[in-house]
């Protein structure tokens, strides 16, 4: 088999497309680029989804964290404080024994049954761990930038009359935005190769449709030398931090665009005609 070949075979197999069965015997490199990337589909799907709707999370648990009743503020801290103050393993550990424990015909709501053997699968129970995570650290950030924010800043929208709603979508969180950012693209990263924990969990892989690391440790297992699989996995996490770095460095740069130090000078041309 050539090496197109072995591409077209396995390159979508981690979700179901292309052959069933892995090789056997003869691992070639090629093989093994191909499986390893495969299963990076999955380690995206985690990443991407749990970073979308944590950005959001976040935001909401930072502003309840900022506010003076503490009704919002204490649910919001002890939030942030058990997600951010427990291993992410213990986590997807403890969330796989809880979705277990429902039970298994389904739950009645109003008269009809909804199925919760779903919640136990990867793709959504370790993916509803991922999002809590990422939510509270996220959560944490934004909320130094918000008190970060330049009280001359707000005093200033109040004198021109911008109150309520209107502040924060113009003035605080543009602001909080642009202080967090550096510290949430560290975070996005982090979140990233976190995904590679899920194969540890106990959430299963559905049919063998697994992880990076799980066609990494097939192969490391085949053929008793992890000194392949294992650098092939940290290459790709490699090549997708450098596409989220120049992602997130391209929203720095757009959210920063107004300040004196991200505005290049042109050269202009100015002939001295008069003397």
């Amino acid at each position: 088999m050539t090496c197109w070949e072995t591409f077209n075979a396995y390159a979508f197999r981690s979700i179901g497309i292309g052959e069933n069965l892995l090789p056997k015997s003869d691992f070639t490199l090629c093989q093994q680029f191909t499986l390893i990337g495969s299963g990076l589909i999955w380690n995206v799907y985690f990443g991407a989804l749990a970073l979308l709707f944590g950005f959001f999370l976040a935001t909401g648990i930072a502003l309840a964290k900022s506010a003076r009743s503490p009704w919002l503020s204490k649910p919001a801290e002890w939030f942030v404080f058990i997600f951010r103050g427990s291993p992410l393993f213990i986590q997807f550990f403890l969330a796989y024994e809880a979705l277990q424990m429902l039970p298994k015909a389904g739950i009645d709501v109003f008269g009809i049954s909804v199925d919760t053997a779903w919640t136990t699968r990867a793709w959504a129970g370790a993916l509803f761990v991922l999002f809590l995570n990422t939510s509270a650290y996220a959560a944490e950030i934004f909320h130094g930038a918000l008190r970060s924010i330049p009280k001359g800043d707000l005093e200033a929208a109040e004198a021109y009359g911008i109150t309520g709603w209107q502040k924060f979508t113009r003035i605080q969180w543009p602001t909080m935005l642009r202080l967090a950012w550096p510290s949430y693209t560290n975070e996005a990263i982090f979140l990233f190769h976190a995904t590679t924990l899920v194969f540890f969990s106990g959430f299963p892989a559905f049919r063998q449709m697994g992880d990076a690391l799980y066609y990494a440790n097939y192969f490391a297992d085949k053929t008793f030398n992890p000194f392949v699989p294992y650098p092939i996995v940290a290459f790709y996490f490699i090549c997708l931090t450098l596409l989220l770095t120049s992602g997130f460095n391209a929203v720095n740069r757009r959210l920063n665009r107004h300040l004196p130090s991200n505005q290049t000078s042109r050269i202009r041309l100015r002939p001295n005609l008069i003397r």
